[in-house]
């Protein structure tokens, strides 16, 4: 008998899955003009994509020469790049395989790390999610204990959703004003699980999707590990220019289109009725399917709550809608349920994929579902009035702190959308982390590389003390001065 190899999981782990093009690459990449050493700039811009994410792991590299070409500048200095990458732990290659992206040991991707729990002495400010109240988690817990002892004699799996859940969310689109039947609803775990099951059944590697800039970076992380294309349309303090969004639909004609309309996540704007009305319509002509992002709808903190998207759409535009929605941010991101409501077949559709991976949510967690949302009436309107309140004590903060900076009050969600004045909200973040605040820089949100570094998303999802001293820290860290972006370093774009 042959002498056994022993299995190492870097045999099959660590092999390129996909090839990065180096005019891909240089486009993430900031112009390494000026930059000294030039080769540890590159590296460390790599580096960081690869644990933002936006660099997948497991990715070939371009050859030396391509990147060098790509980036006017010389293979040496790529080759010292991709070296320091390999030393540090970011890059690994093989002879006939090339050089691919890798993890260091010991390091946590920046997506994972953003959820996990801030260190004892941060500030969390980068998760715009609330606590929920113990209490209404115990009372809860009573409520639903017996309906679960119930189910523990069948086994359990439910891949449309427990029925009854299913039937409280259509009541709900209905009387929102968008008529709904139970067979139209997928109950799934998350929204963000609602997305991925979407972009799995109607999509293919390669395709457009068109999305805001900026945008929810989550949603733009399940995009682009599903290899799509995305088609940005800018997002500004005075809203979306609708003709914008017509035009990219005409001209690009999209698979998909993701949209956050109601009060846009990170900078909390509601979509008129008009405009919906107008996006439908210019969807409709060119077959697009519309995602919408109704997460915050239930965060109205000025204005009534807005309608369905949906319910703008004429009979003959409603069967390309799809909406998604979640408990997340409404009651406790711990309570992993979320919906998606789009055609009926499309749902069998897509319950048929999620078996594949998922077999069914939590039972437990969707009966505490179904006790929040039947007492909705009773615990809404003061964790809406808490967030006003967190939200005035927030902009009082940054008025009497850091009166520099400038923001529009938005008229629901869960943050403001804070314009610095200048671009080192990355610089800040960082620093901000040394004084106890974990925040993030506005570029996390960008679909698009190299913008919004003068802008901040402030959550004002924590009491009124933590936000008045979260802002007093990052005042101390600003005026202890923070290592300034040249002026003449521009994002390299490459067609």
């Amino acid at each position: 008998m042959a002498d056994s190899i022993p299995f190492r999981t870097t045999d099959r782990v660590d092999r390129p899955k996909r090839t990065l093009g180096s005019r891909q690459l240089a486009a993430m990449l900031p112009d390494p003009a000026g930059a000294r050493p030039v080769y540890r700039h590159l590296a460390q811009a790599i580096s960081a994509l690869i644990l933002d994410g936006r660099i997948a792991l497991h990715a070939r590299l371009p050859a030396e020469r391509e990147l060098a070409a790509a980036l006017n500048t010389s293979r040496p200095t790529i080759t010292a790049a991709y070296d320091l990458l390999r030393q540090s732990g970011y890059a690994r290659s093989r002879q006939g395989s090339g050089t691919w992206t890798a993890l260091p040991e010991g390091r946590t991707p920046t997506g994972v790390a953003r959820v996990l729990a801030p260190r004892d002495t941060a500030i969390d400010l980068a998760r715009a999610a609330a606590a929920l109240p113990e209490q209404v988690l115990v009372d809860a817990l009573g409520h639903v204990a017996p309906r679960l002892a119930e189910h523990t004699h069948g086994p359990g799996y439910y891949p449309f959703g427990l029925p009854d859940l299913r039937a409280v969310i259509a009541e709900r689109f209905t009387q929102r004003g968008l008529a709904t039947v139970p067979e139209q609803i997928l109950v799934t775990s998350g929204a963000q699980h609602a997305l991925t099951l979407v972009l799995g059944l109607l999509s293919t590697p390669g395709d457009r999707i068109m999305v805001e800039n900026p945008s929810y970076p989550n949603a733009l992380d399940a995009m682009r590990r599903a290899r799509l294309r995305t088609v940005s349309v800018p997002v500004s303090d005075t809203g979306w220019d609708i003709e914008i969004i017509e035009s990219t639909l005409r001209e690009v004609v999209p698979q998909l289109a993701y949209l956050i309309p109601d009060f846009h996540n990170p900078t909390g704007l509601l979509m008129p009725e008009q405009e919906r009305a107008r996006s439908l319509r210019a969807a409709q002509r060119t077959g697009t399917w519309l995602v919408i992002d109704e997460t915050l709808a239930d965060l109205a903190l000025d204005v009534p709550a807005p309608p369905p998207f949906a319910s703008h759409a004429t009979p003959s535009g409603a069967g390309q809608v799809i909406t998604i929605g979640s408990m997340s941010k409404t009651y406790w991101g711990g309570l992993r349920i979320g919906w998606l409501r789009a055609p009926s077949r499309l749902v069998t559709e897509l319950a048929a994929q999620r078996i594949a991976t998922d077999l069914g949510g939590s039972v437990l967690d969707q009966l505490l579902a179904l006790d929040l949302l039947a007492r909705a009436v009773e615990l809404l309107p003061p964790r809406l009035e808490r967030m006003r309140e967190q939200r005035t004590a927030l902009a009082a903060a940054l008025a009497e702190d850091i009166p520099q900076w400038t923001w529009q009050s938005p008229p629901g969600g869960l943050s403001l959308w804070v314009d610095l004045g200048e671009p080192i909200a990355s610089a800040l973040a960082e620093r901000s982390l040394d004084y106890g605040v974990r925040i993030e820089g506005g570029a996390y949100f960008a679909t698009d590389p190299g913008i919004f570094e003068q802008r901040l998303r402030i959550p004002y999802t924590t009491p009124p003390d933590t936000l008045r001293e979260a802002v007093h820290r990052m005042a101390t860290a600003l005026a202890d001065g923070l290592p300034l972006p040249s002026t003449n370093r521009q994002p390299h774009w490459v067609a």
